[in-house]
């Protein structure tokens, strides 16, 4: 049997799909390789400060060659109004929070008039970056908005109505419900709660240049809920609400963003804005008492970041500065800073010197992409990434004072097929 055929059968079974013929199946994928030189040792050596807010991927707490992705994709047409896709990723190590190498797997069905319905495991529609296949995303990495938000997939259904025209300007309406697990098991396990995600996004482009738009979630605890839930205790010295109070919050979840992208064949800008509730992604609620992981019930987030490229023949430049602050509007119950006092006018200390473990984040990262194929630049591109961190997400080591961090170089070679 022709290799094609081989492969194309071995996804649809991997995923639990009855082979199709042949002919319906369109194969793909890419292969992501990375090497991470870390430019300070504390990526290394020091552990997490405060309460451990940053995103930070374990490929940079080492020097190291590492896969990185390694996506392999089956999609084809059963009708004329009915597609599918399948997506596994063998590179993925499987644990309680990411439970399986399936990544996508849906079904969607063309209604007429513009109107689409797409049922089973994707993306769940949260931010720009999110959306943008990992072989289009300008950097190695995404932003702390694309990551920590975007980069999430659940299991559930979207109604998308498409409008105008899409080479002059056009724009599509989506509505989606989720099961609200792309927190507990990155959306790749059955529904623990009765409660659902509801999810709207709105977006336009103007021909191939420009695209603008808005979405928004809404959700709720992903822990089984039967009256009984775990609630986490009061901080030392702090005035939490009374259990109650936590159990009727039920962790409430929101994401609100906005986005703008404008890129042609020289330059290209992308700027983007979000905010919402930390709820469930740090939760109160556990089926056992959790430990604190937020310092108010209310306790919203801000984001955004800046990109901005050239690019001239093979070579594009490109610089992005990203901030992300995990508590907007210093919000906690205690009567002092948490993270800058342990009691009212007691600095708090790390190693004997005072730190600062506020949960904002900058990150600034330089990049460099060589197109192998300018005319198609994901098919296959080598980048270099220098990335720069604000330091307050490590807490001292001996013989070091102060909140501490450390930034990396990233090479990142892509082959897609």
């Amino acid at each position: 049997m022709p290799l094609p055929k081989t492969l194309g059968t071995a996804v649809m079974l991997a995923a639990g799909l009855a082979p199709l013929t042949a002919q319906s199946v369109k194969l793909g994928g890419d292969v992501q390789l990375w090497y991470t030189q870390m430019l300070d040792s504390n990526l290394r050596l020091d552990g997490k400060g405060g309460r451990g807010y940053y995103n930070l991927r374990g490929e940079f707490t080492e020097n190291t060659f590492a896969i990185r992705r390694v996506e392999v994709k089956a999609s084809g047409t059963l009708t004329e109004d009915v597609d599918y896709e399948v997506m596994l990723d063998p590179s993925i190590s499987t644990s309680a929070t990411n439970p399986a190498i399936l990544q996508d797997a849906f079904i969607s069905w063309r209604l007429g008039s513009g109107v689409n319905l797409k049922m089973g495991q994707f993306k769940n529609l949260q931010t720009y970056e999110g959306l943008t296949s990992s072989t289009e995303i300008l950097f190695a990495e995404r932003s702390q908005l694309g990551r920590i938000f975007g980069d999430k997939r659940d299991r559930g259904a979207a109604l998308s109505f498409a409008f105008g025209d899409p080479r002059v300007f056009g724009g599509r309406l989506t509505v989606a419900a989720f099961n609200g697990m792309g927190d507990a098991a990155s959306g790749k396990a059955s529904d623990s709660n009765a409660q659902k995600d509801a999810v709207a996004r709105l977006e336009f482009n103007i021909d191939s240049r420009h695209k603008f738009g808005i979405y928004t979630l809404q959700g709720v605890t992903d822990v089984t809920d039967k009256g009984s839930l775990g609630i986490a205790p009061a901080a030392p010295g702090s005035a939490w609400p009374a259990q109650q109070d936590i159990y009727a919050n039920k962790d409430a979840t929101s994401n609100l963003g906005a986005f703008y992208a404008y890129q042609d064949s020289t330059w290209t800008f992308t700027t983007e804005v979000m905010t919402g509730l930390l709820g469930r992604r740090n939760p109160t609620l556990a089926a056992s008492a959790p430990a604190v992981k937020r310092e108010h019930l209310d306790q919203k987030f801000l984001g955004y970041y800046l990109t901005g490229g050239y690019t001239t023949g093979h070579h594009s430049f490109l610089l992005r500065y990203d901030f992300l602050n995990h508590n907007a509007g210093d919000r906690w119950y205690t009567a002092y800073n948490p993270y800058k006092e342990s009691a009212p006018g007691v600095p708090l200390t790390a190693q004997g010197a005072p730190v600062d473990y506020t949960p904002r984040f900058t990150e600034t990262t330089l990049g460099y992409t060589y197109a192998f194929l300018p005319e198609k630049v994901k098919a296959a591109n080598l980048k270099v990434n220098y990335i720069l961190r604000s330091k307050n997400f490590l807490a001292p080591r001996p013989g070091q004072t102060g909140e501490q961090g450390g930034d990396t170089l990233v090479l990142a070679f892509l082959v897609a097929f």
